[in-house]
This record gives structure tokens, C-alpha cells and sequence, in this order.
């Protein structure tokens, strides 16, 4: 799969793109002014943001990635089919903590072909911070070193991984990702409406929506964001960044 040099928090990034299926799934975005802070708290290599809270999107189950990486260690990687026999990648998927590379490699030796691109291109120490909305890890923000990680500052990581996430990749989310669940506007203005605590007849007056449309548009939202009533539709919504 090859590595698109598109930066999704450049201005206008998403302009030609008509939806989220037509994004390039891994983008390598070089040097960025939030990273290169977020770098002066705990500094490290290479930074690897993966998943979006979205069907075939999340991190394990499907492709999103924003990346320094070098491009070629990227598709090297996927051209030697390395992600199906990474035993730190199977280790990420299958974990509610923190991942540390040298751990898992104790007890799971890298494949020689893995231990060499590693090594080749300086991607040592891999560190995974999984990003969950409930039980669901949607996705994951990986760190590299040449040095290991101290207990503080793994600690500091998981603190602020949800942050980078959400700040990275909130461009995709505001642009795309309502449309991709299939929340249309209508039902995102009631949504929002409802979130400040308005009634339905009080939305519909707001909306200019009747109040039949308005219970049958967060009724829909409600099946679509696999909630089971208008207040958990909210606190999935605002979970997921698709209302303010």
C-alpha cells in the first residue's frame, strides 16, 4: 500500500476528496508544528496515529494511519506482509494497556526479515497506547525510541494519547466521518439541539423541522451510533467529536 505524502491538518488537505473512502490510508505528514510540542514533554522518534472511531476504520480491524515514518519502512513492511506476523502488532490488538515492544519480543521473537527493516531505518523501542470509547479500541497511537521509554513517561503517554489522537485526526472526523456512520444533517442539528437539553418541540422550533421529524431523526441517529436512547446518542456523538 503506498505512503501519500497528504498531511490531513494542512489547510484545505481534504478539499479534493469526495469522501472518506477516497483519502489515501496512510499519510505521511514529515515535520508538524503539533507533534515537534508534543515532542518537547516526551521526546521521541517517530510517532505512528492509527484508527478512526468508524467501521473499517478502527485501529486492528481496518487502515487509517498518520505518520512520520520514513514512507519506505511503511511499504516495505506491507509489501513483506510483516503486519500478519509482527508479534508486537498482534500483541496491540489484543490489549487494553500498553504495549512495549521489548516485552513482547521477550517472550515473541521478530521475524529476521522485521528485526532488519527495524534496524535498517531506526524504528526501535515501538511503544502502543490503545484509544478506547468503551470497550472498543478504535485506535491506537504507537511511539519509537533508540532508547526505551521510562515508567514516567509511558505514564505521561497514556495521559495524552486520546489528545493527539483526537487533535490529529479531527479534520477526517469533522469532514467525513458523519457521513460515513450515515448521520445526515438534519439529524446532527437535532442531535446537537438535543444535547443542549432542548425538547423536541423546542428543537423543532429551533430547526423549523416538525416535531415528527425531529423524534424520527434522532430516533434514526439513535439506530445509526448503536445507542439505545436520545441521552446515550448524545454522549456517543460528543464521544466522537460529531457535535460540539
Amino acid at each position: 500500500m503506498p505512503v501519500s505524502p497528504l498531511s490531513i491538518l494542512e489547510p484545505n488537505a481534504l478539499n479534493d476528496y469526495a469522501d472518506l473512502r477516497s483519502v489515501p490510508k496512510q499519510r505521511f505528514f514529515g515535520k508538524n508544528d503539533l507533534v515537534d510540542r508534543f515532542r518537547l514533554a516526551v521526546p521521541f522518534d517517530h510517532i505512528i496515529i492509527s484508527g478512526l472511531d468508524v467501521d473499517h476504520y478502527r485501529f486492528g480491524t481496518g487502515f487509517s494511519i498518520d505518520t512520520d515514518l520514513p514512507p519506505a519502512f511503511l511499504e516495505i513492511y506491507e509489501a513483506d506482509k510483516l503486519p500478519g506476523i509482527d508479534p508486537f502488532l498482534q500483541a496491540g490488538k489484543n490489549s487494553r494497556t500498553v504495549v512495549v515492544e521489548s516485552e513482547v519480543y521477550a517472550l515473541h521473537a521478530p521475524p529476521p526479515r522485521l528485526a532488519y527493516l527495524q534496524q535498517t531505518f531506526g524504528v526501535h523501542n515501538r511503544t502502543l497506547v490503545p484509544i478506547f470509547r468503551n470497550d472498543i479500541a478504535y485506535g491506537a497511537i504507537c511511539y519509537t525510541r533508540s532508547i526505551p521509554f521510562t515508567l514516567d513517561e509511558i505514564r505521561f503517554l497514556e495521559l495524552v494519547s486520546e489528545l493527539i489522537h483526537t487533535a490529529v485526526t479531527k479534520p477526517l472526523v469533522e469532514r467525513f466521518v458523519a457521513d460515513q456512520i450515515g448521520l445526515t444533517k438534519g439529524e446532527l442539528a437535532c442531535l446537537e439541539a438535543a444535547s443542549r437539553g432542548l425538547t423536541s418541540e423546542a428543537i423543532a422550533m429551533e430547526t423549523g423541522f416538525q416535531s415528527d421529524t425531529v423524534n424520527s431523526y434522532i430516533k434514526s441517529s439513535v439506530k445509526k451510533l448503536g445507542a439505545t436512547n436520545r441521552t446515550q446518542a448524545i454522549v456517543e456523538a460528543l464521544r466522537r467529536r460529531l457535535i460540539a
